[in-house]
């Protein structure tokens, strides 16, 4: 059973959280005890009724304010599906935790007021959807208890976000129409609205395709653990462990160790344990070459015909998260995958304002959840792919070097 990793968005007060409540609540995912304690929770309601929206707003304090604050994670299954749920923040100053949710999204839920349509919010956060390279856009046009169940209404919206989308160049953007609080088109087909003729949300969820997502033509391979027991039994052992990020490995096959750049072929092939003849990703797989090579952490195996950039200068889309404001100049560790390297801002050309996608050349004050051009330069090379055309191998992060807390979100371009 494959499992969709998907993240909601939209502005303060769309439903986002009463969304997923619904979601868990009508596909029978919360547990007994949960439910419980989800009762006794809610009965400040007058009308009796779960208050669904506590299903994801799990900090007290962001609950009594009536916001959600963080992004919070949930796990559901149905027969046909797995999934894991990132709810992000949908006021403005909470950017940054858009892209933390999305950065390994493969769908966004875009939630849109029926009553107020396409707005500011929404705009953002389908920018920042379409900076991520999220492969699939569900548009989820709530409240449409409130406007009577309109045709009308939701064809507007349609219209208006479809401009948005052609802006955008977003991949593929479905429309539903849907109320969270009455349960409307979300896991079952309403009666309420007999105009329209898709599939209801939990429907498409379970069957949007991702196979089509994961690239098995260019194949990566950070190497996150080099394995040597060094026991008589195992004197000779030597595999390197980790995921294949994208493509198809088979034994026998010709790959290149980068940055280094050594050729060797792949001797072995294993599996949970097992050797195979062939592995592809995700998998997690531990293999073995014909050569006695110096291989460390945060190394890259690749195939010699789909060969990645090597570089120690990047050009970057950056997602500023610290307090202190970035800075030309500024030093910090880049990871990118397992590789760690010590790296410097060399040059910030612009900020991105996401509303309007406007560069504002020479920004004064680069502060919390700005979006940037940047160029890094780092100690030693690293290996990579442009965000946009291999997100597993074109997104890293800043980290500062004495607290040791990411600061910034990396999309290399």
């Amino acid at each position: 059973m494959d499992l969709l990793r998907f993240i909601t968005a939209g502005s303060v007060d769309d439903g986002k959280s009463t969304l997923i409540g619904r979601l868990l609540y009508d596909s029978k995912s919360i547990m007994i005890d949960h439910l419980e304690a989800l009762e006794k929770q809610s009965k400040h309601k007058e009308d009796g009724e779960i208050d669904l929206a506590l299903l994801t707003d799990g900090l007290r304090a962001e609950r009594e304010q009536g916001i959600t604050i963080d992004v919070a994670y949930k796990y559901f299954a149905t027969p046909k599906r797995k999934f894991i749920i990132a709810d992000a923040p949908g006021h403005i100053q909470y950017t940054r935790n858009m892209v933390t949710g999305a950065s390994n999204a493969d769908l966004a839920i875009i939630l849109v007021d029926a009553r107020n349509g396409v707005v500011e919010q929404t705009r953002r956060h389908s920018i920042i959807a379409s900076l991520l390279n999220i492969p699939h856009i569900v548009v989820a046009i709530n409240k449409m208890d409130l406007v009577d169940y309109s045709q009308d209404v939701y064809n507007n919206i349609v219209i208006d976000y479809a401009e948005v989308a052609k802006k955008l160049n977003l991949k593929e953007v479905k429309f539903i129409p849907i109320s969270a609080l009455n349960g409307d088109n979300i896991v079952e087909k309403s009666e309420q609205f007999p105009w329209y003729d898709g599939p209801s949300l939990l429907e498409l969820l379970e069957t949007v395709t991702l196979e089509q997502d994961i690239d098995l033509t260019r194949a990566r391979f950070p190497v996150q653990y080099v394995i040597r027991p060094q026991t008589d039994a195992l004197h000779d052992y030597r595999g390197y462990a980790g995921k294949i990020n994208s493509g198809i490995y088979k034994k026998g096959d010709t790959v290149t160790v980068l940055p280094a750049g050594i050729v060797s072929t792949i001797a072995a092939i294993e599996v949970n344990g097992k050797e195979v003849e062939e592995a592809f990703a995700p998998q997690s797989v531990v293999l073995h070459l014909e050569d006695d090579i110096d291989i460390s952490r945060g190394d890259v195996i690749v195939k010699a015909d789909t060969v990645p950039q090597v570089s120690n200068e990047l050009e970057v889309l950056l997602c500023w998260m610290d307090q202190k404001p970035l800075v030309s100049g500024n030093k910090y560790v880049l990871q990118i995958n397992s590789k760690q390297v010590r790296a410097v801002i060399k040059d910030i050309s612009y900020q991105l304002d996401v509303n309007s996608l406007e560069k504002i050349h020479q920004p004064e004050n680069i502060g919390l959840n700005a979006i940037v051009q940047a160029t890094i330069k780092t100690a030693s090379p690293i290996v990579f792919d442009a965000y946009q055309e291999l997100r597993s191998n074109g997104g890293a992060i800043l980290i500062d070097e004495t607290s040791h807390v990411t600061v910034g979100a990396c999309m290399i371009q």
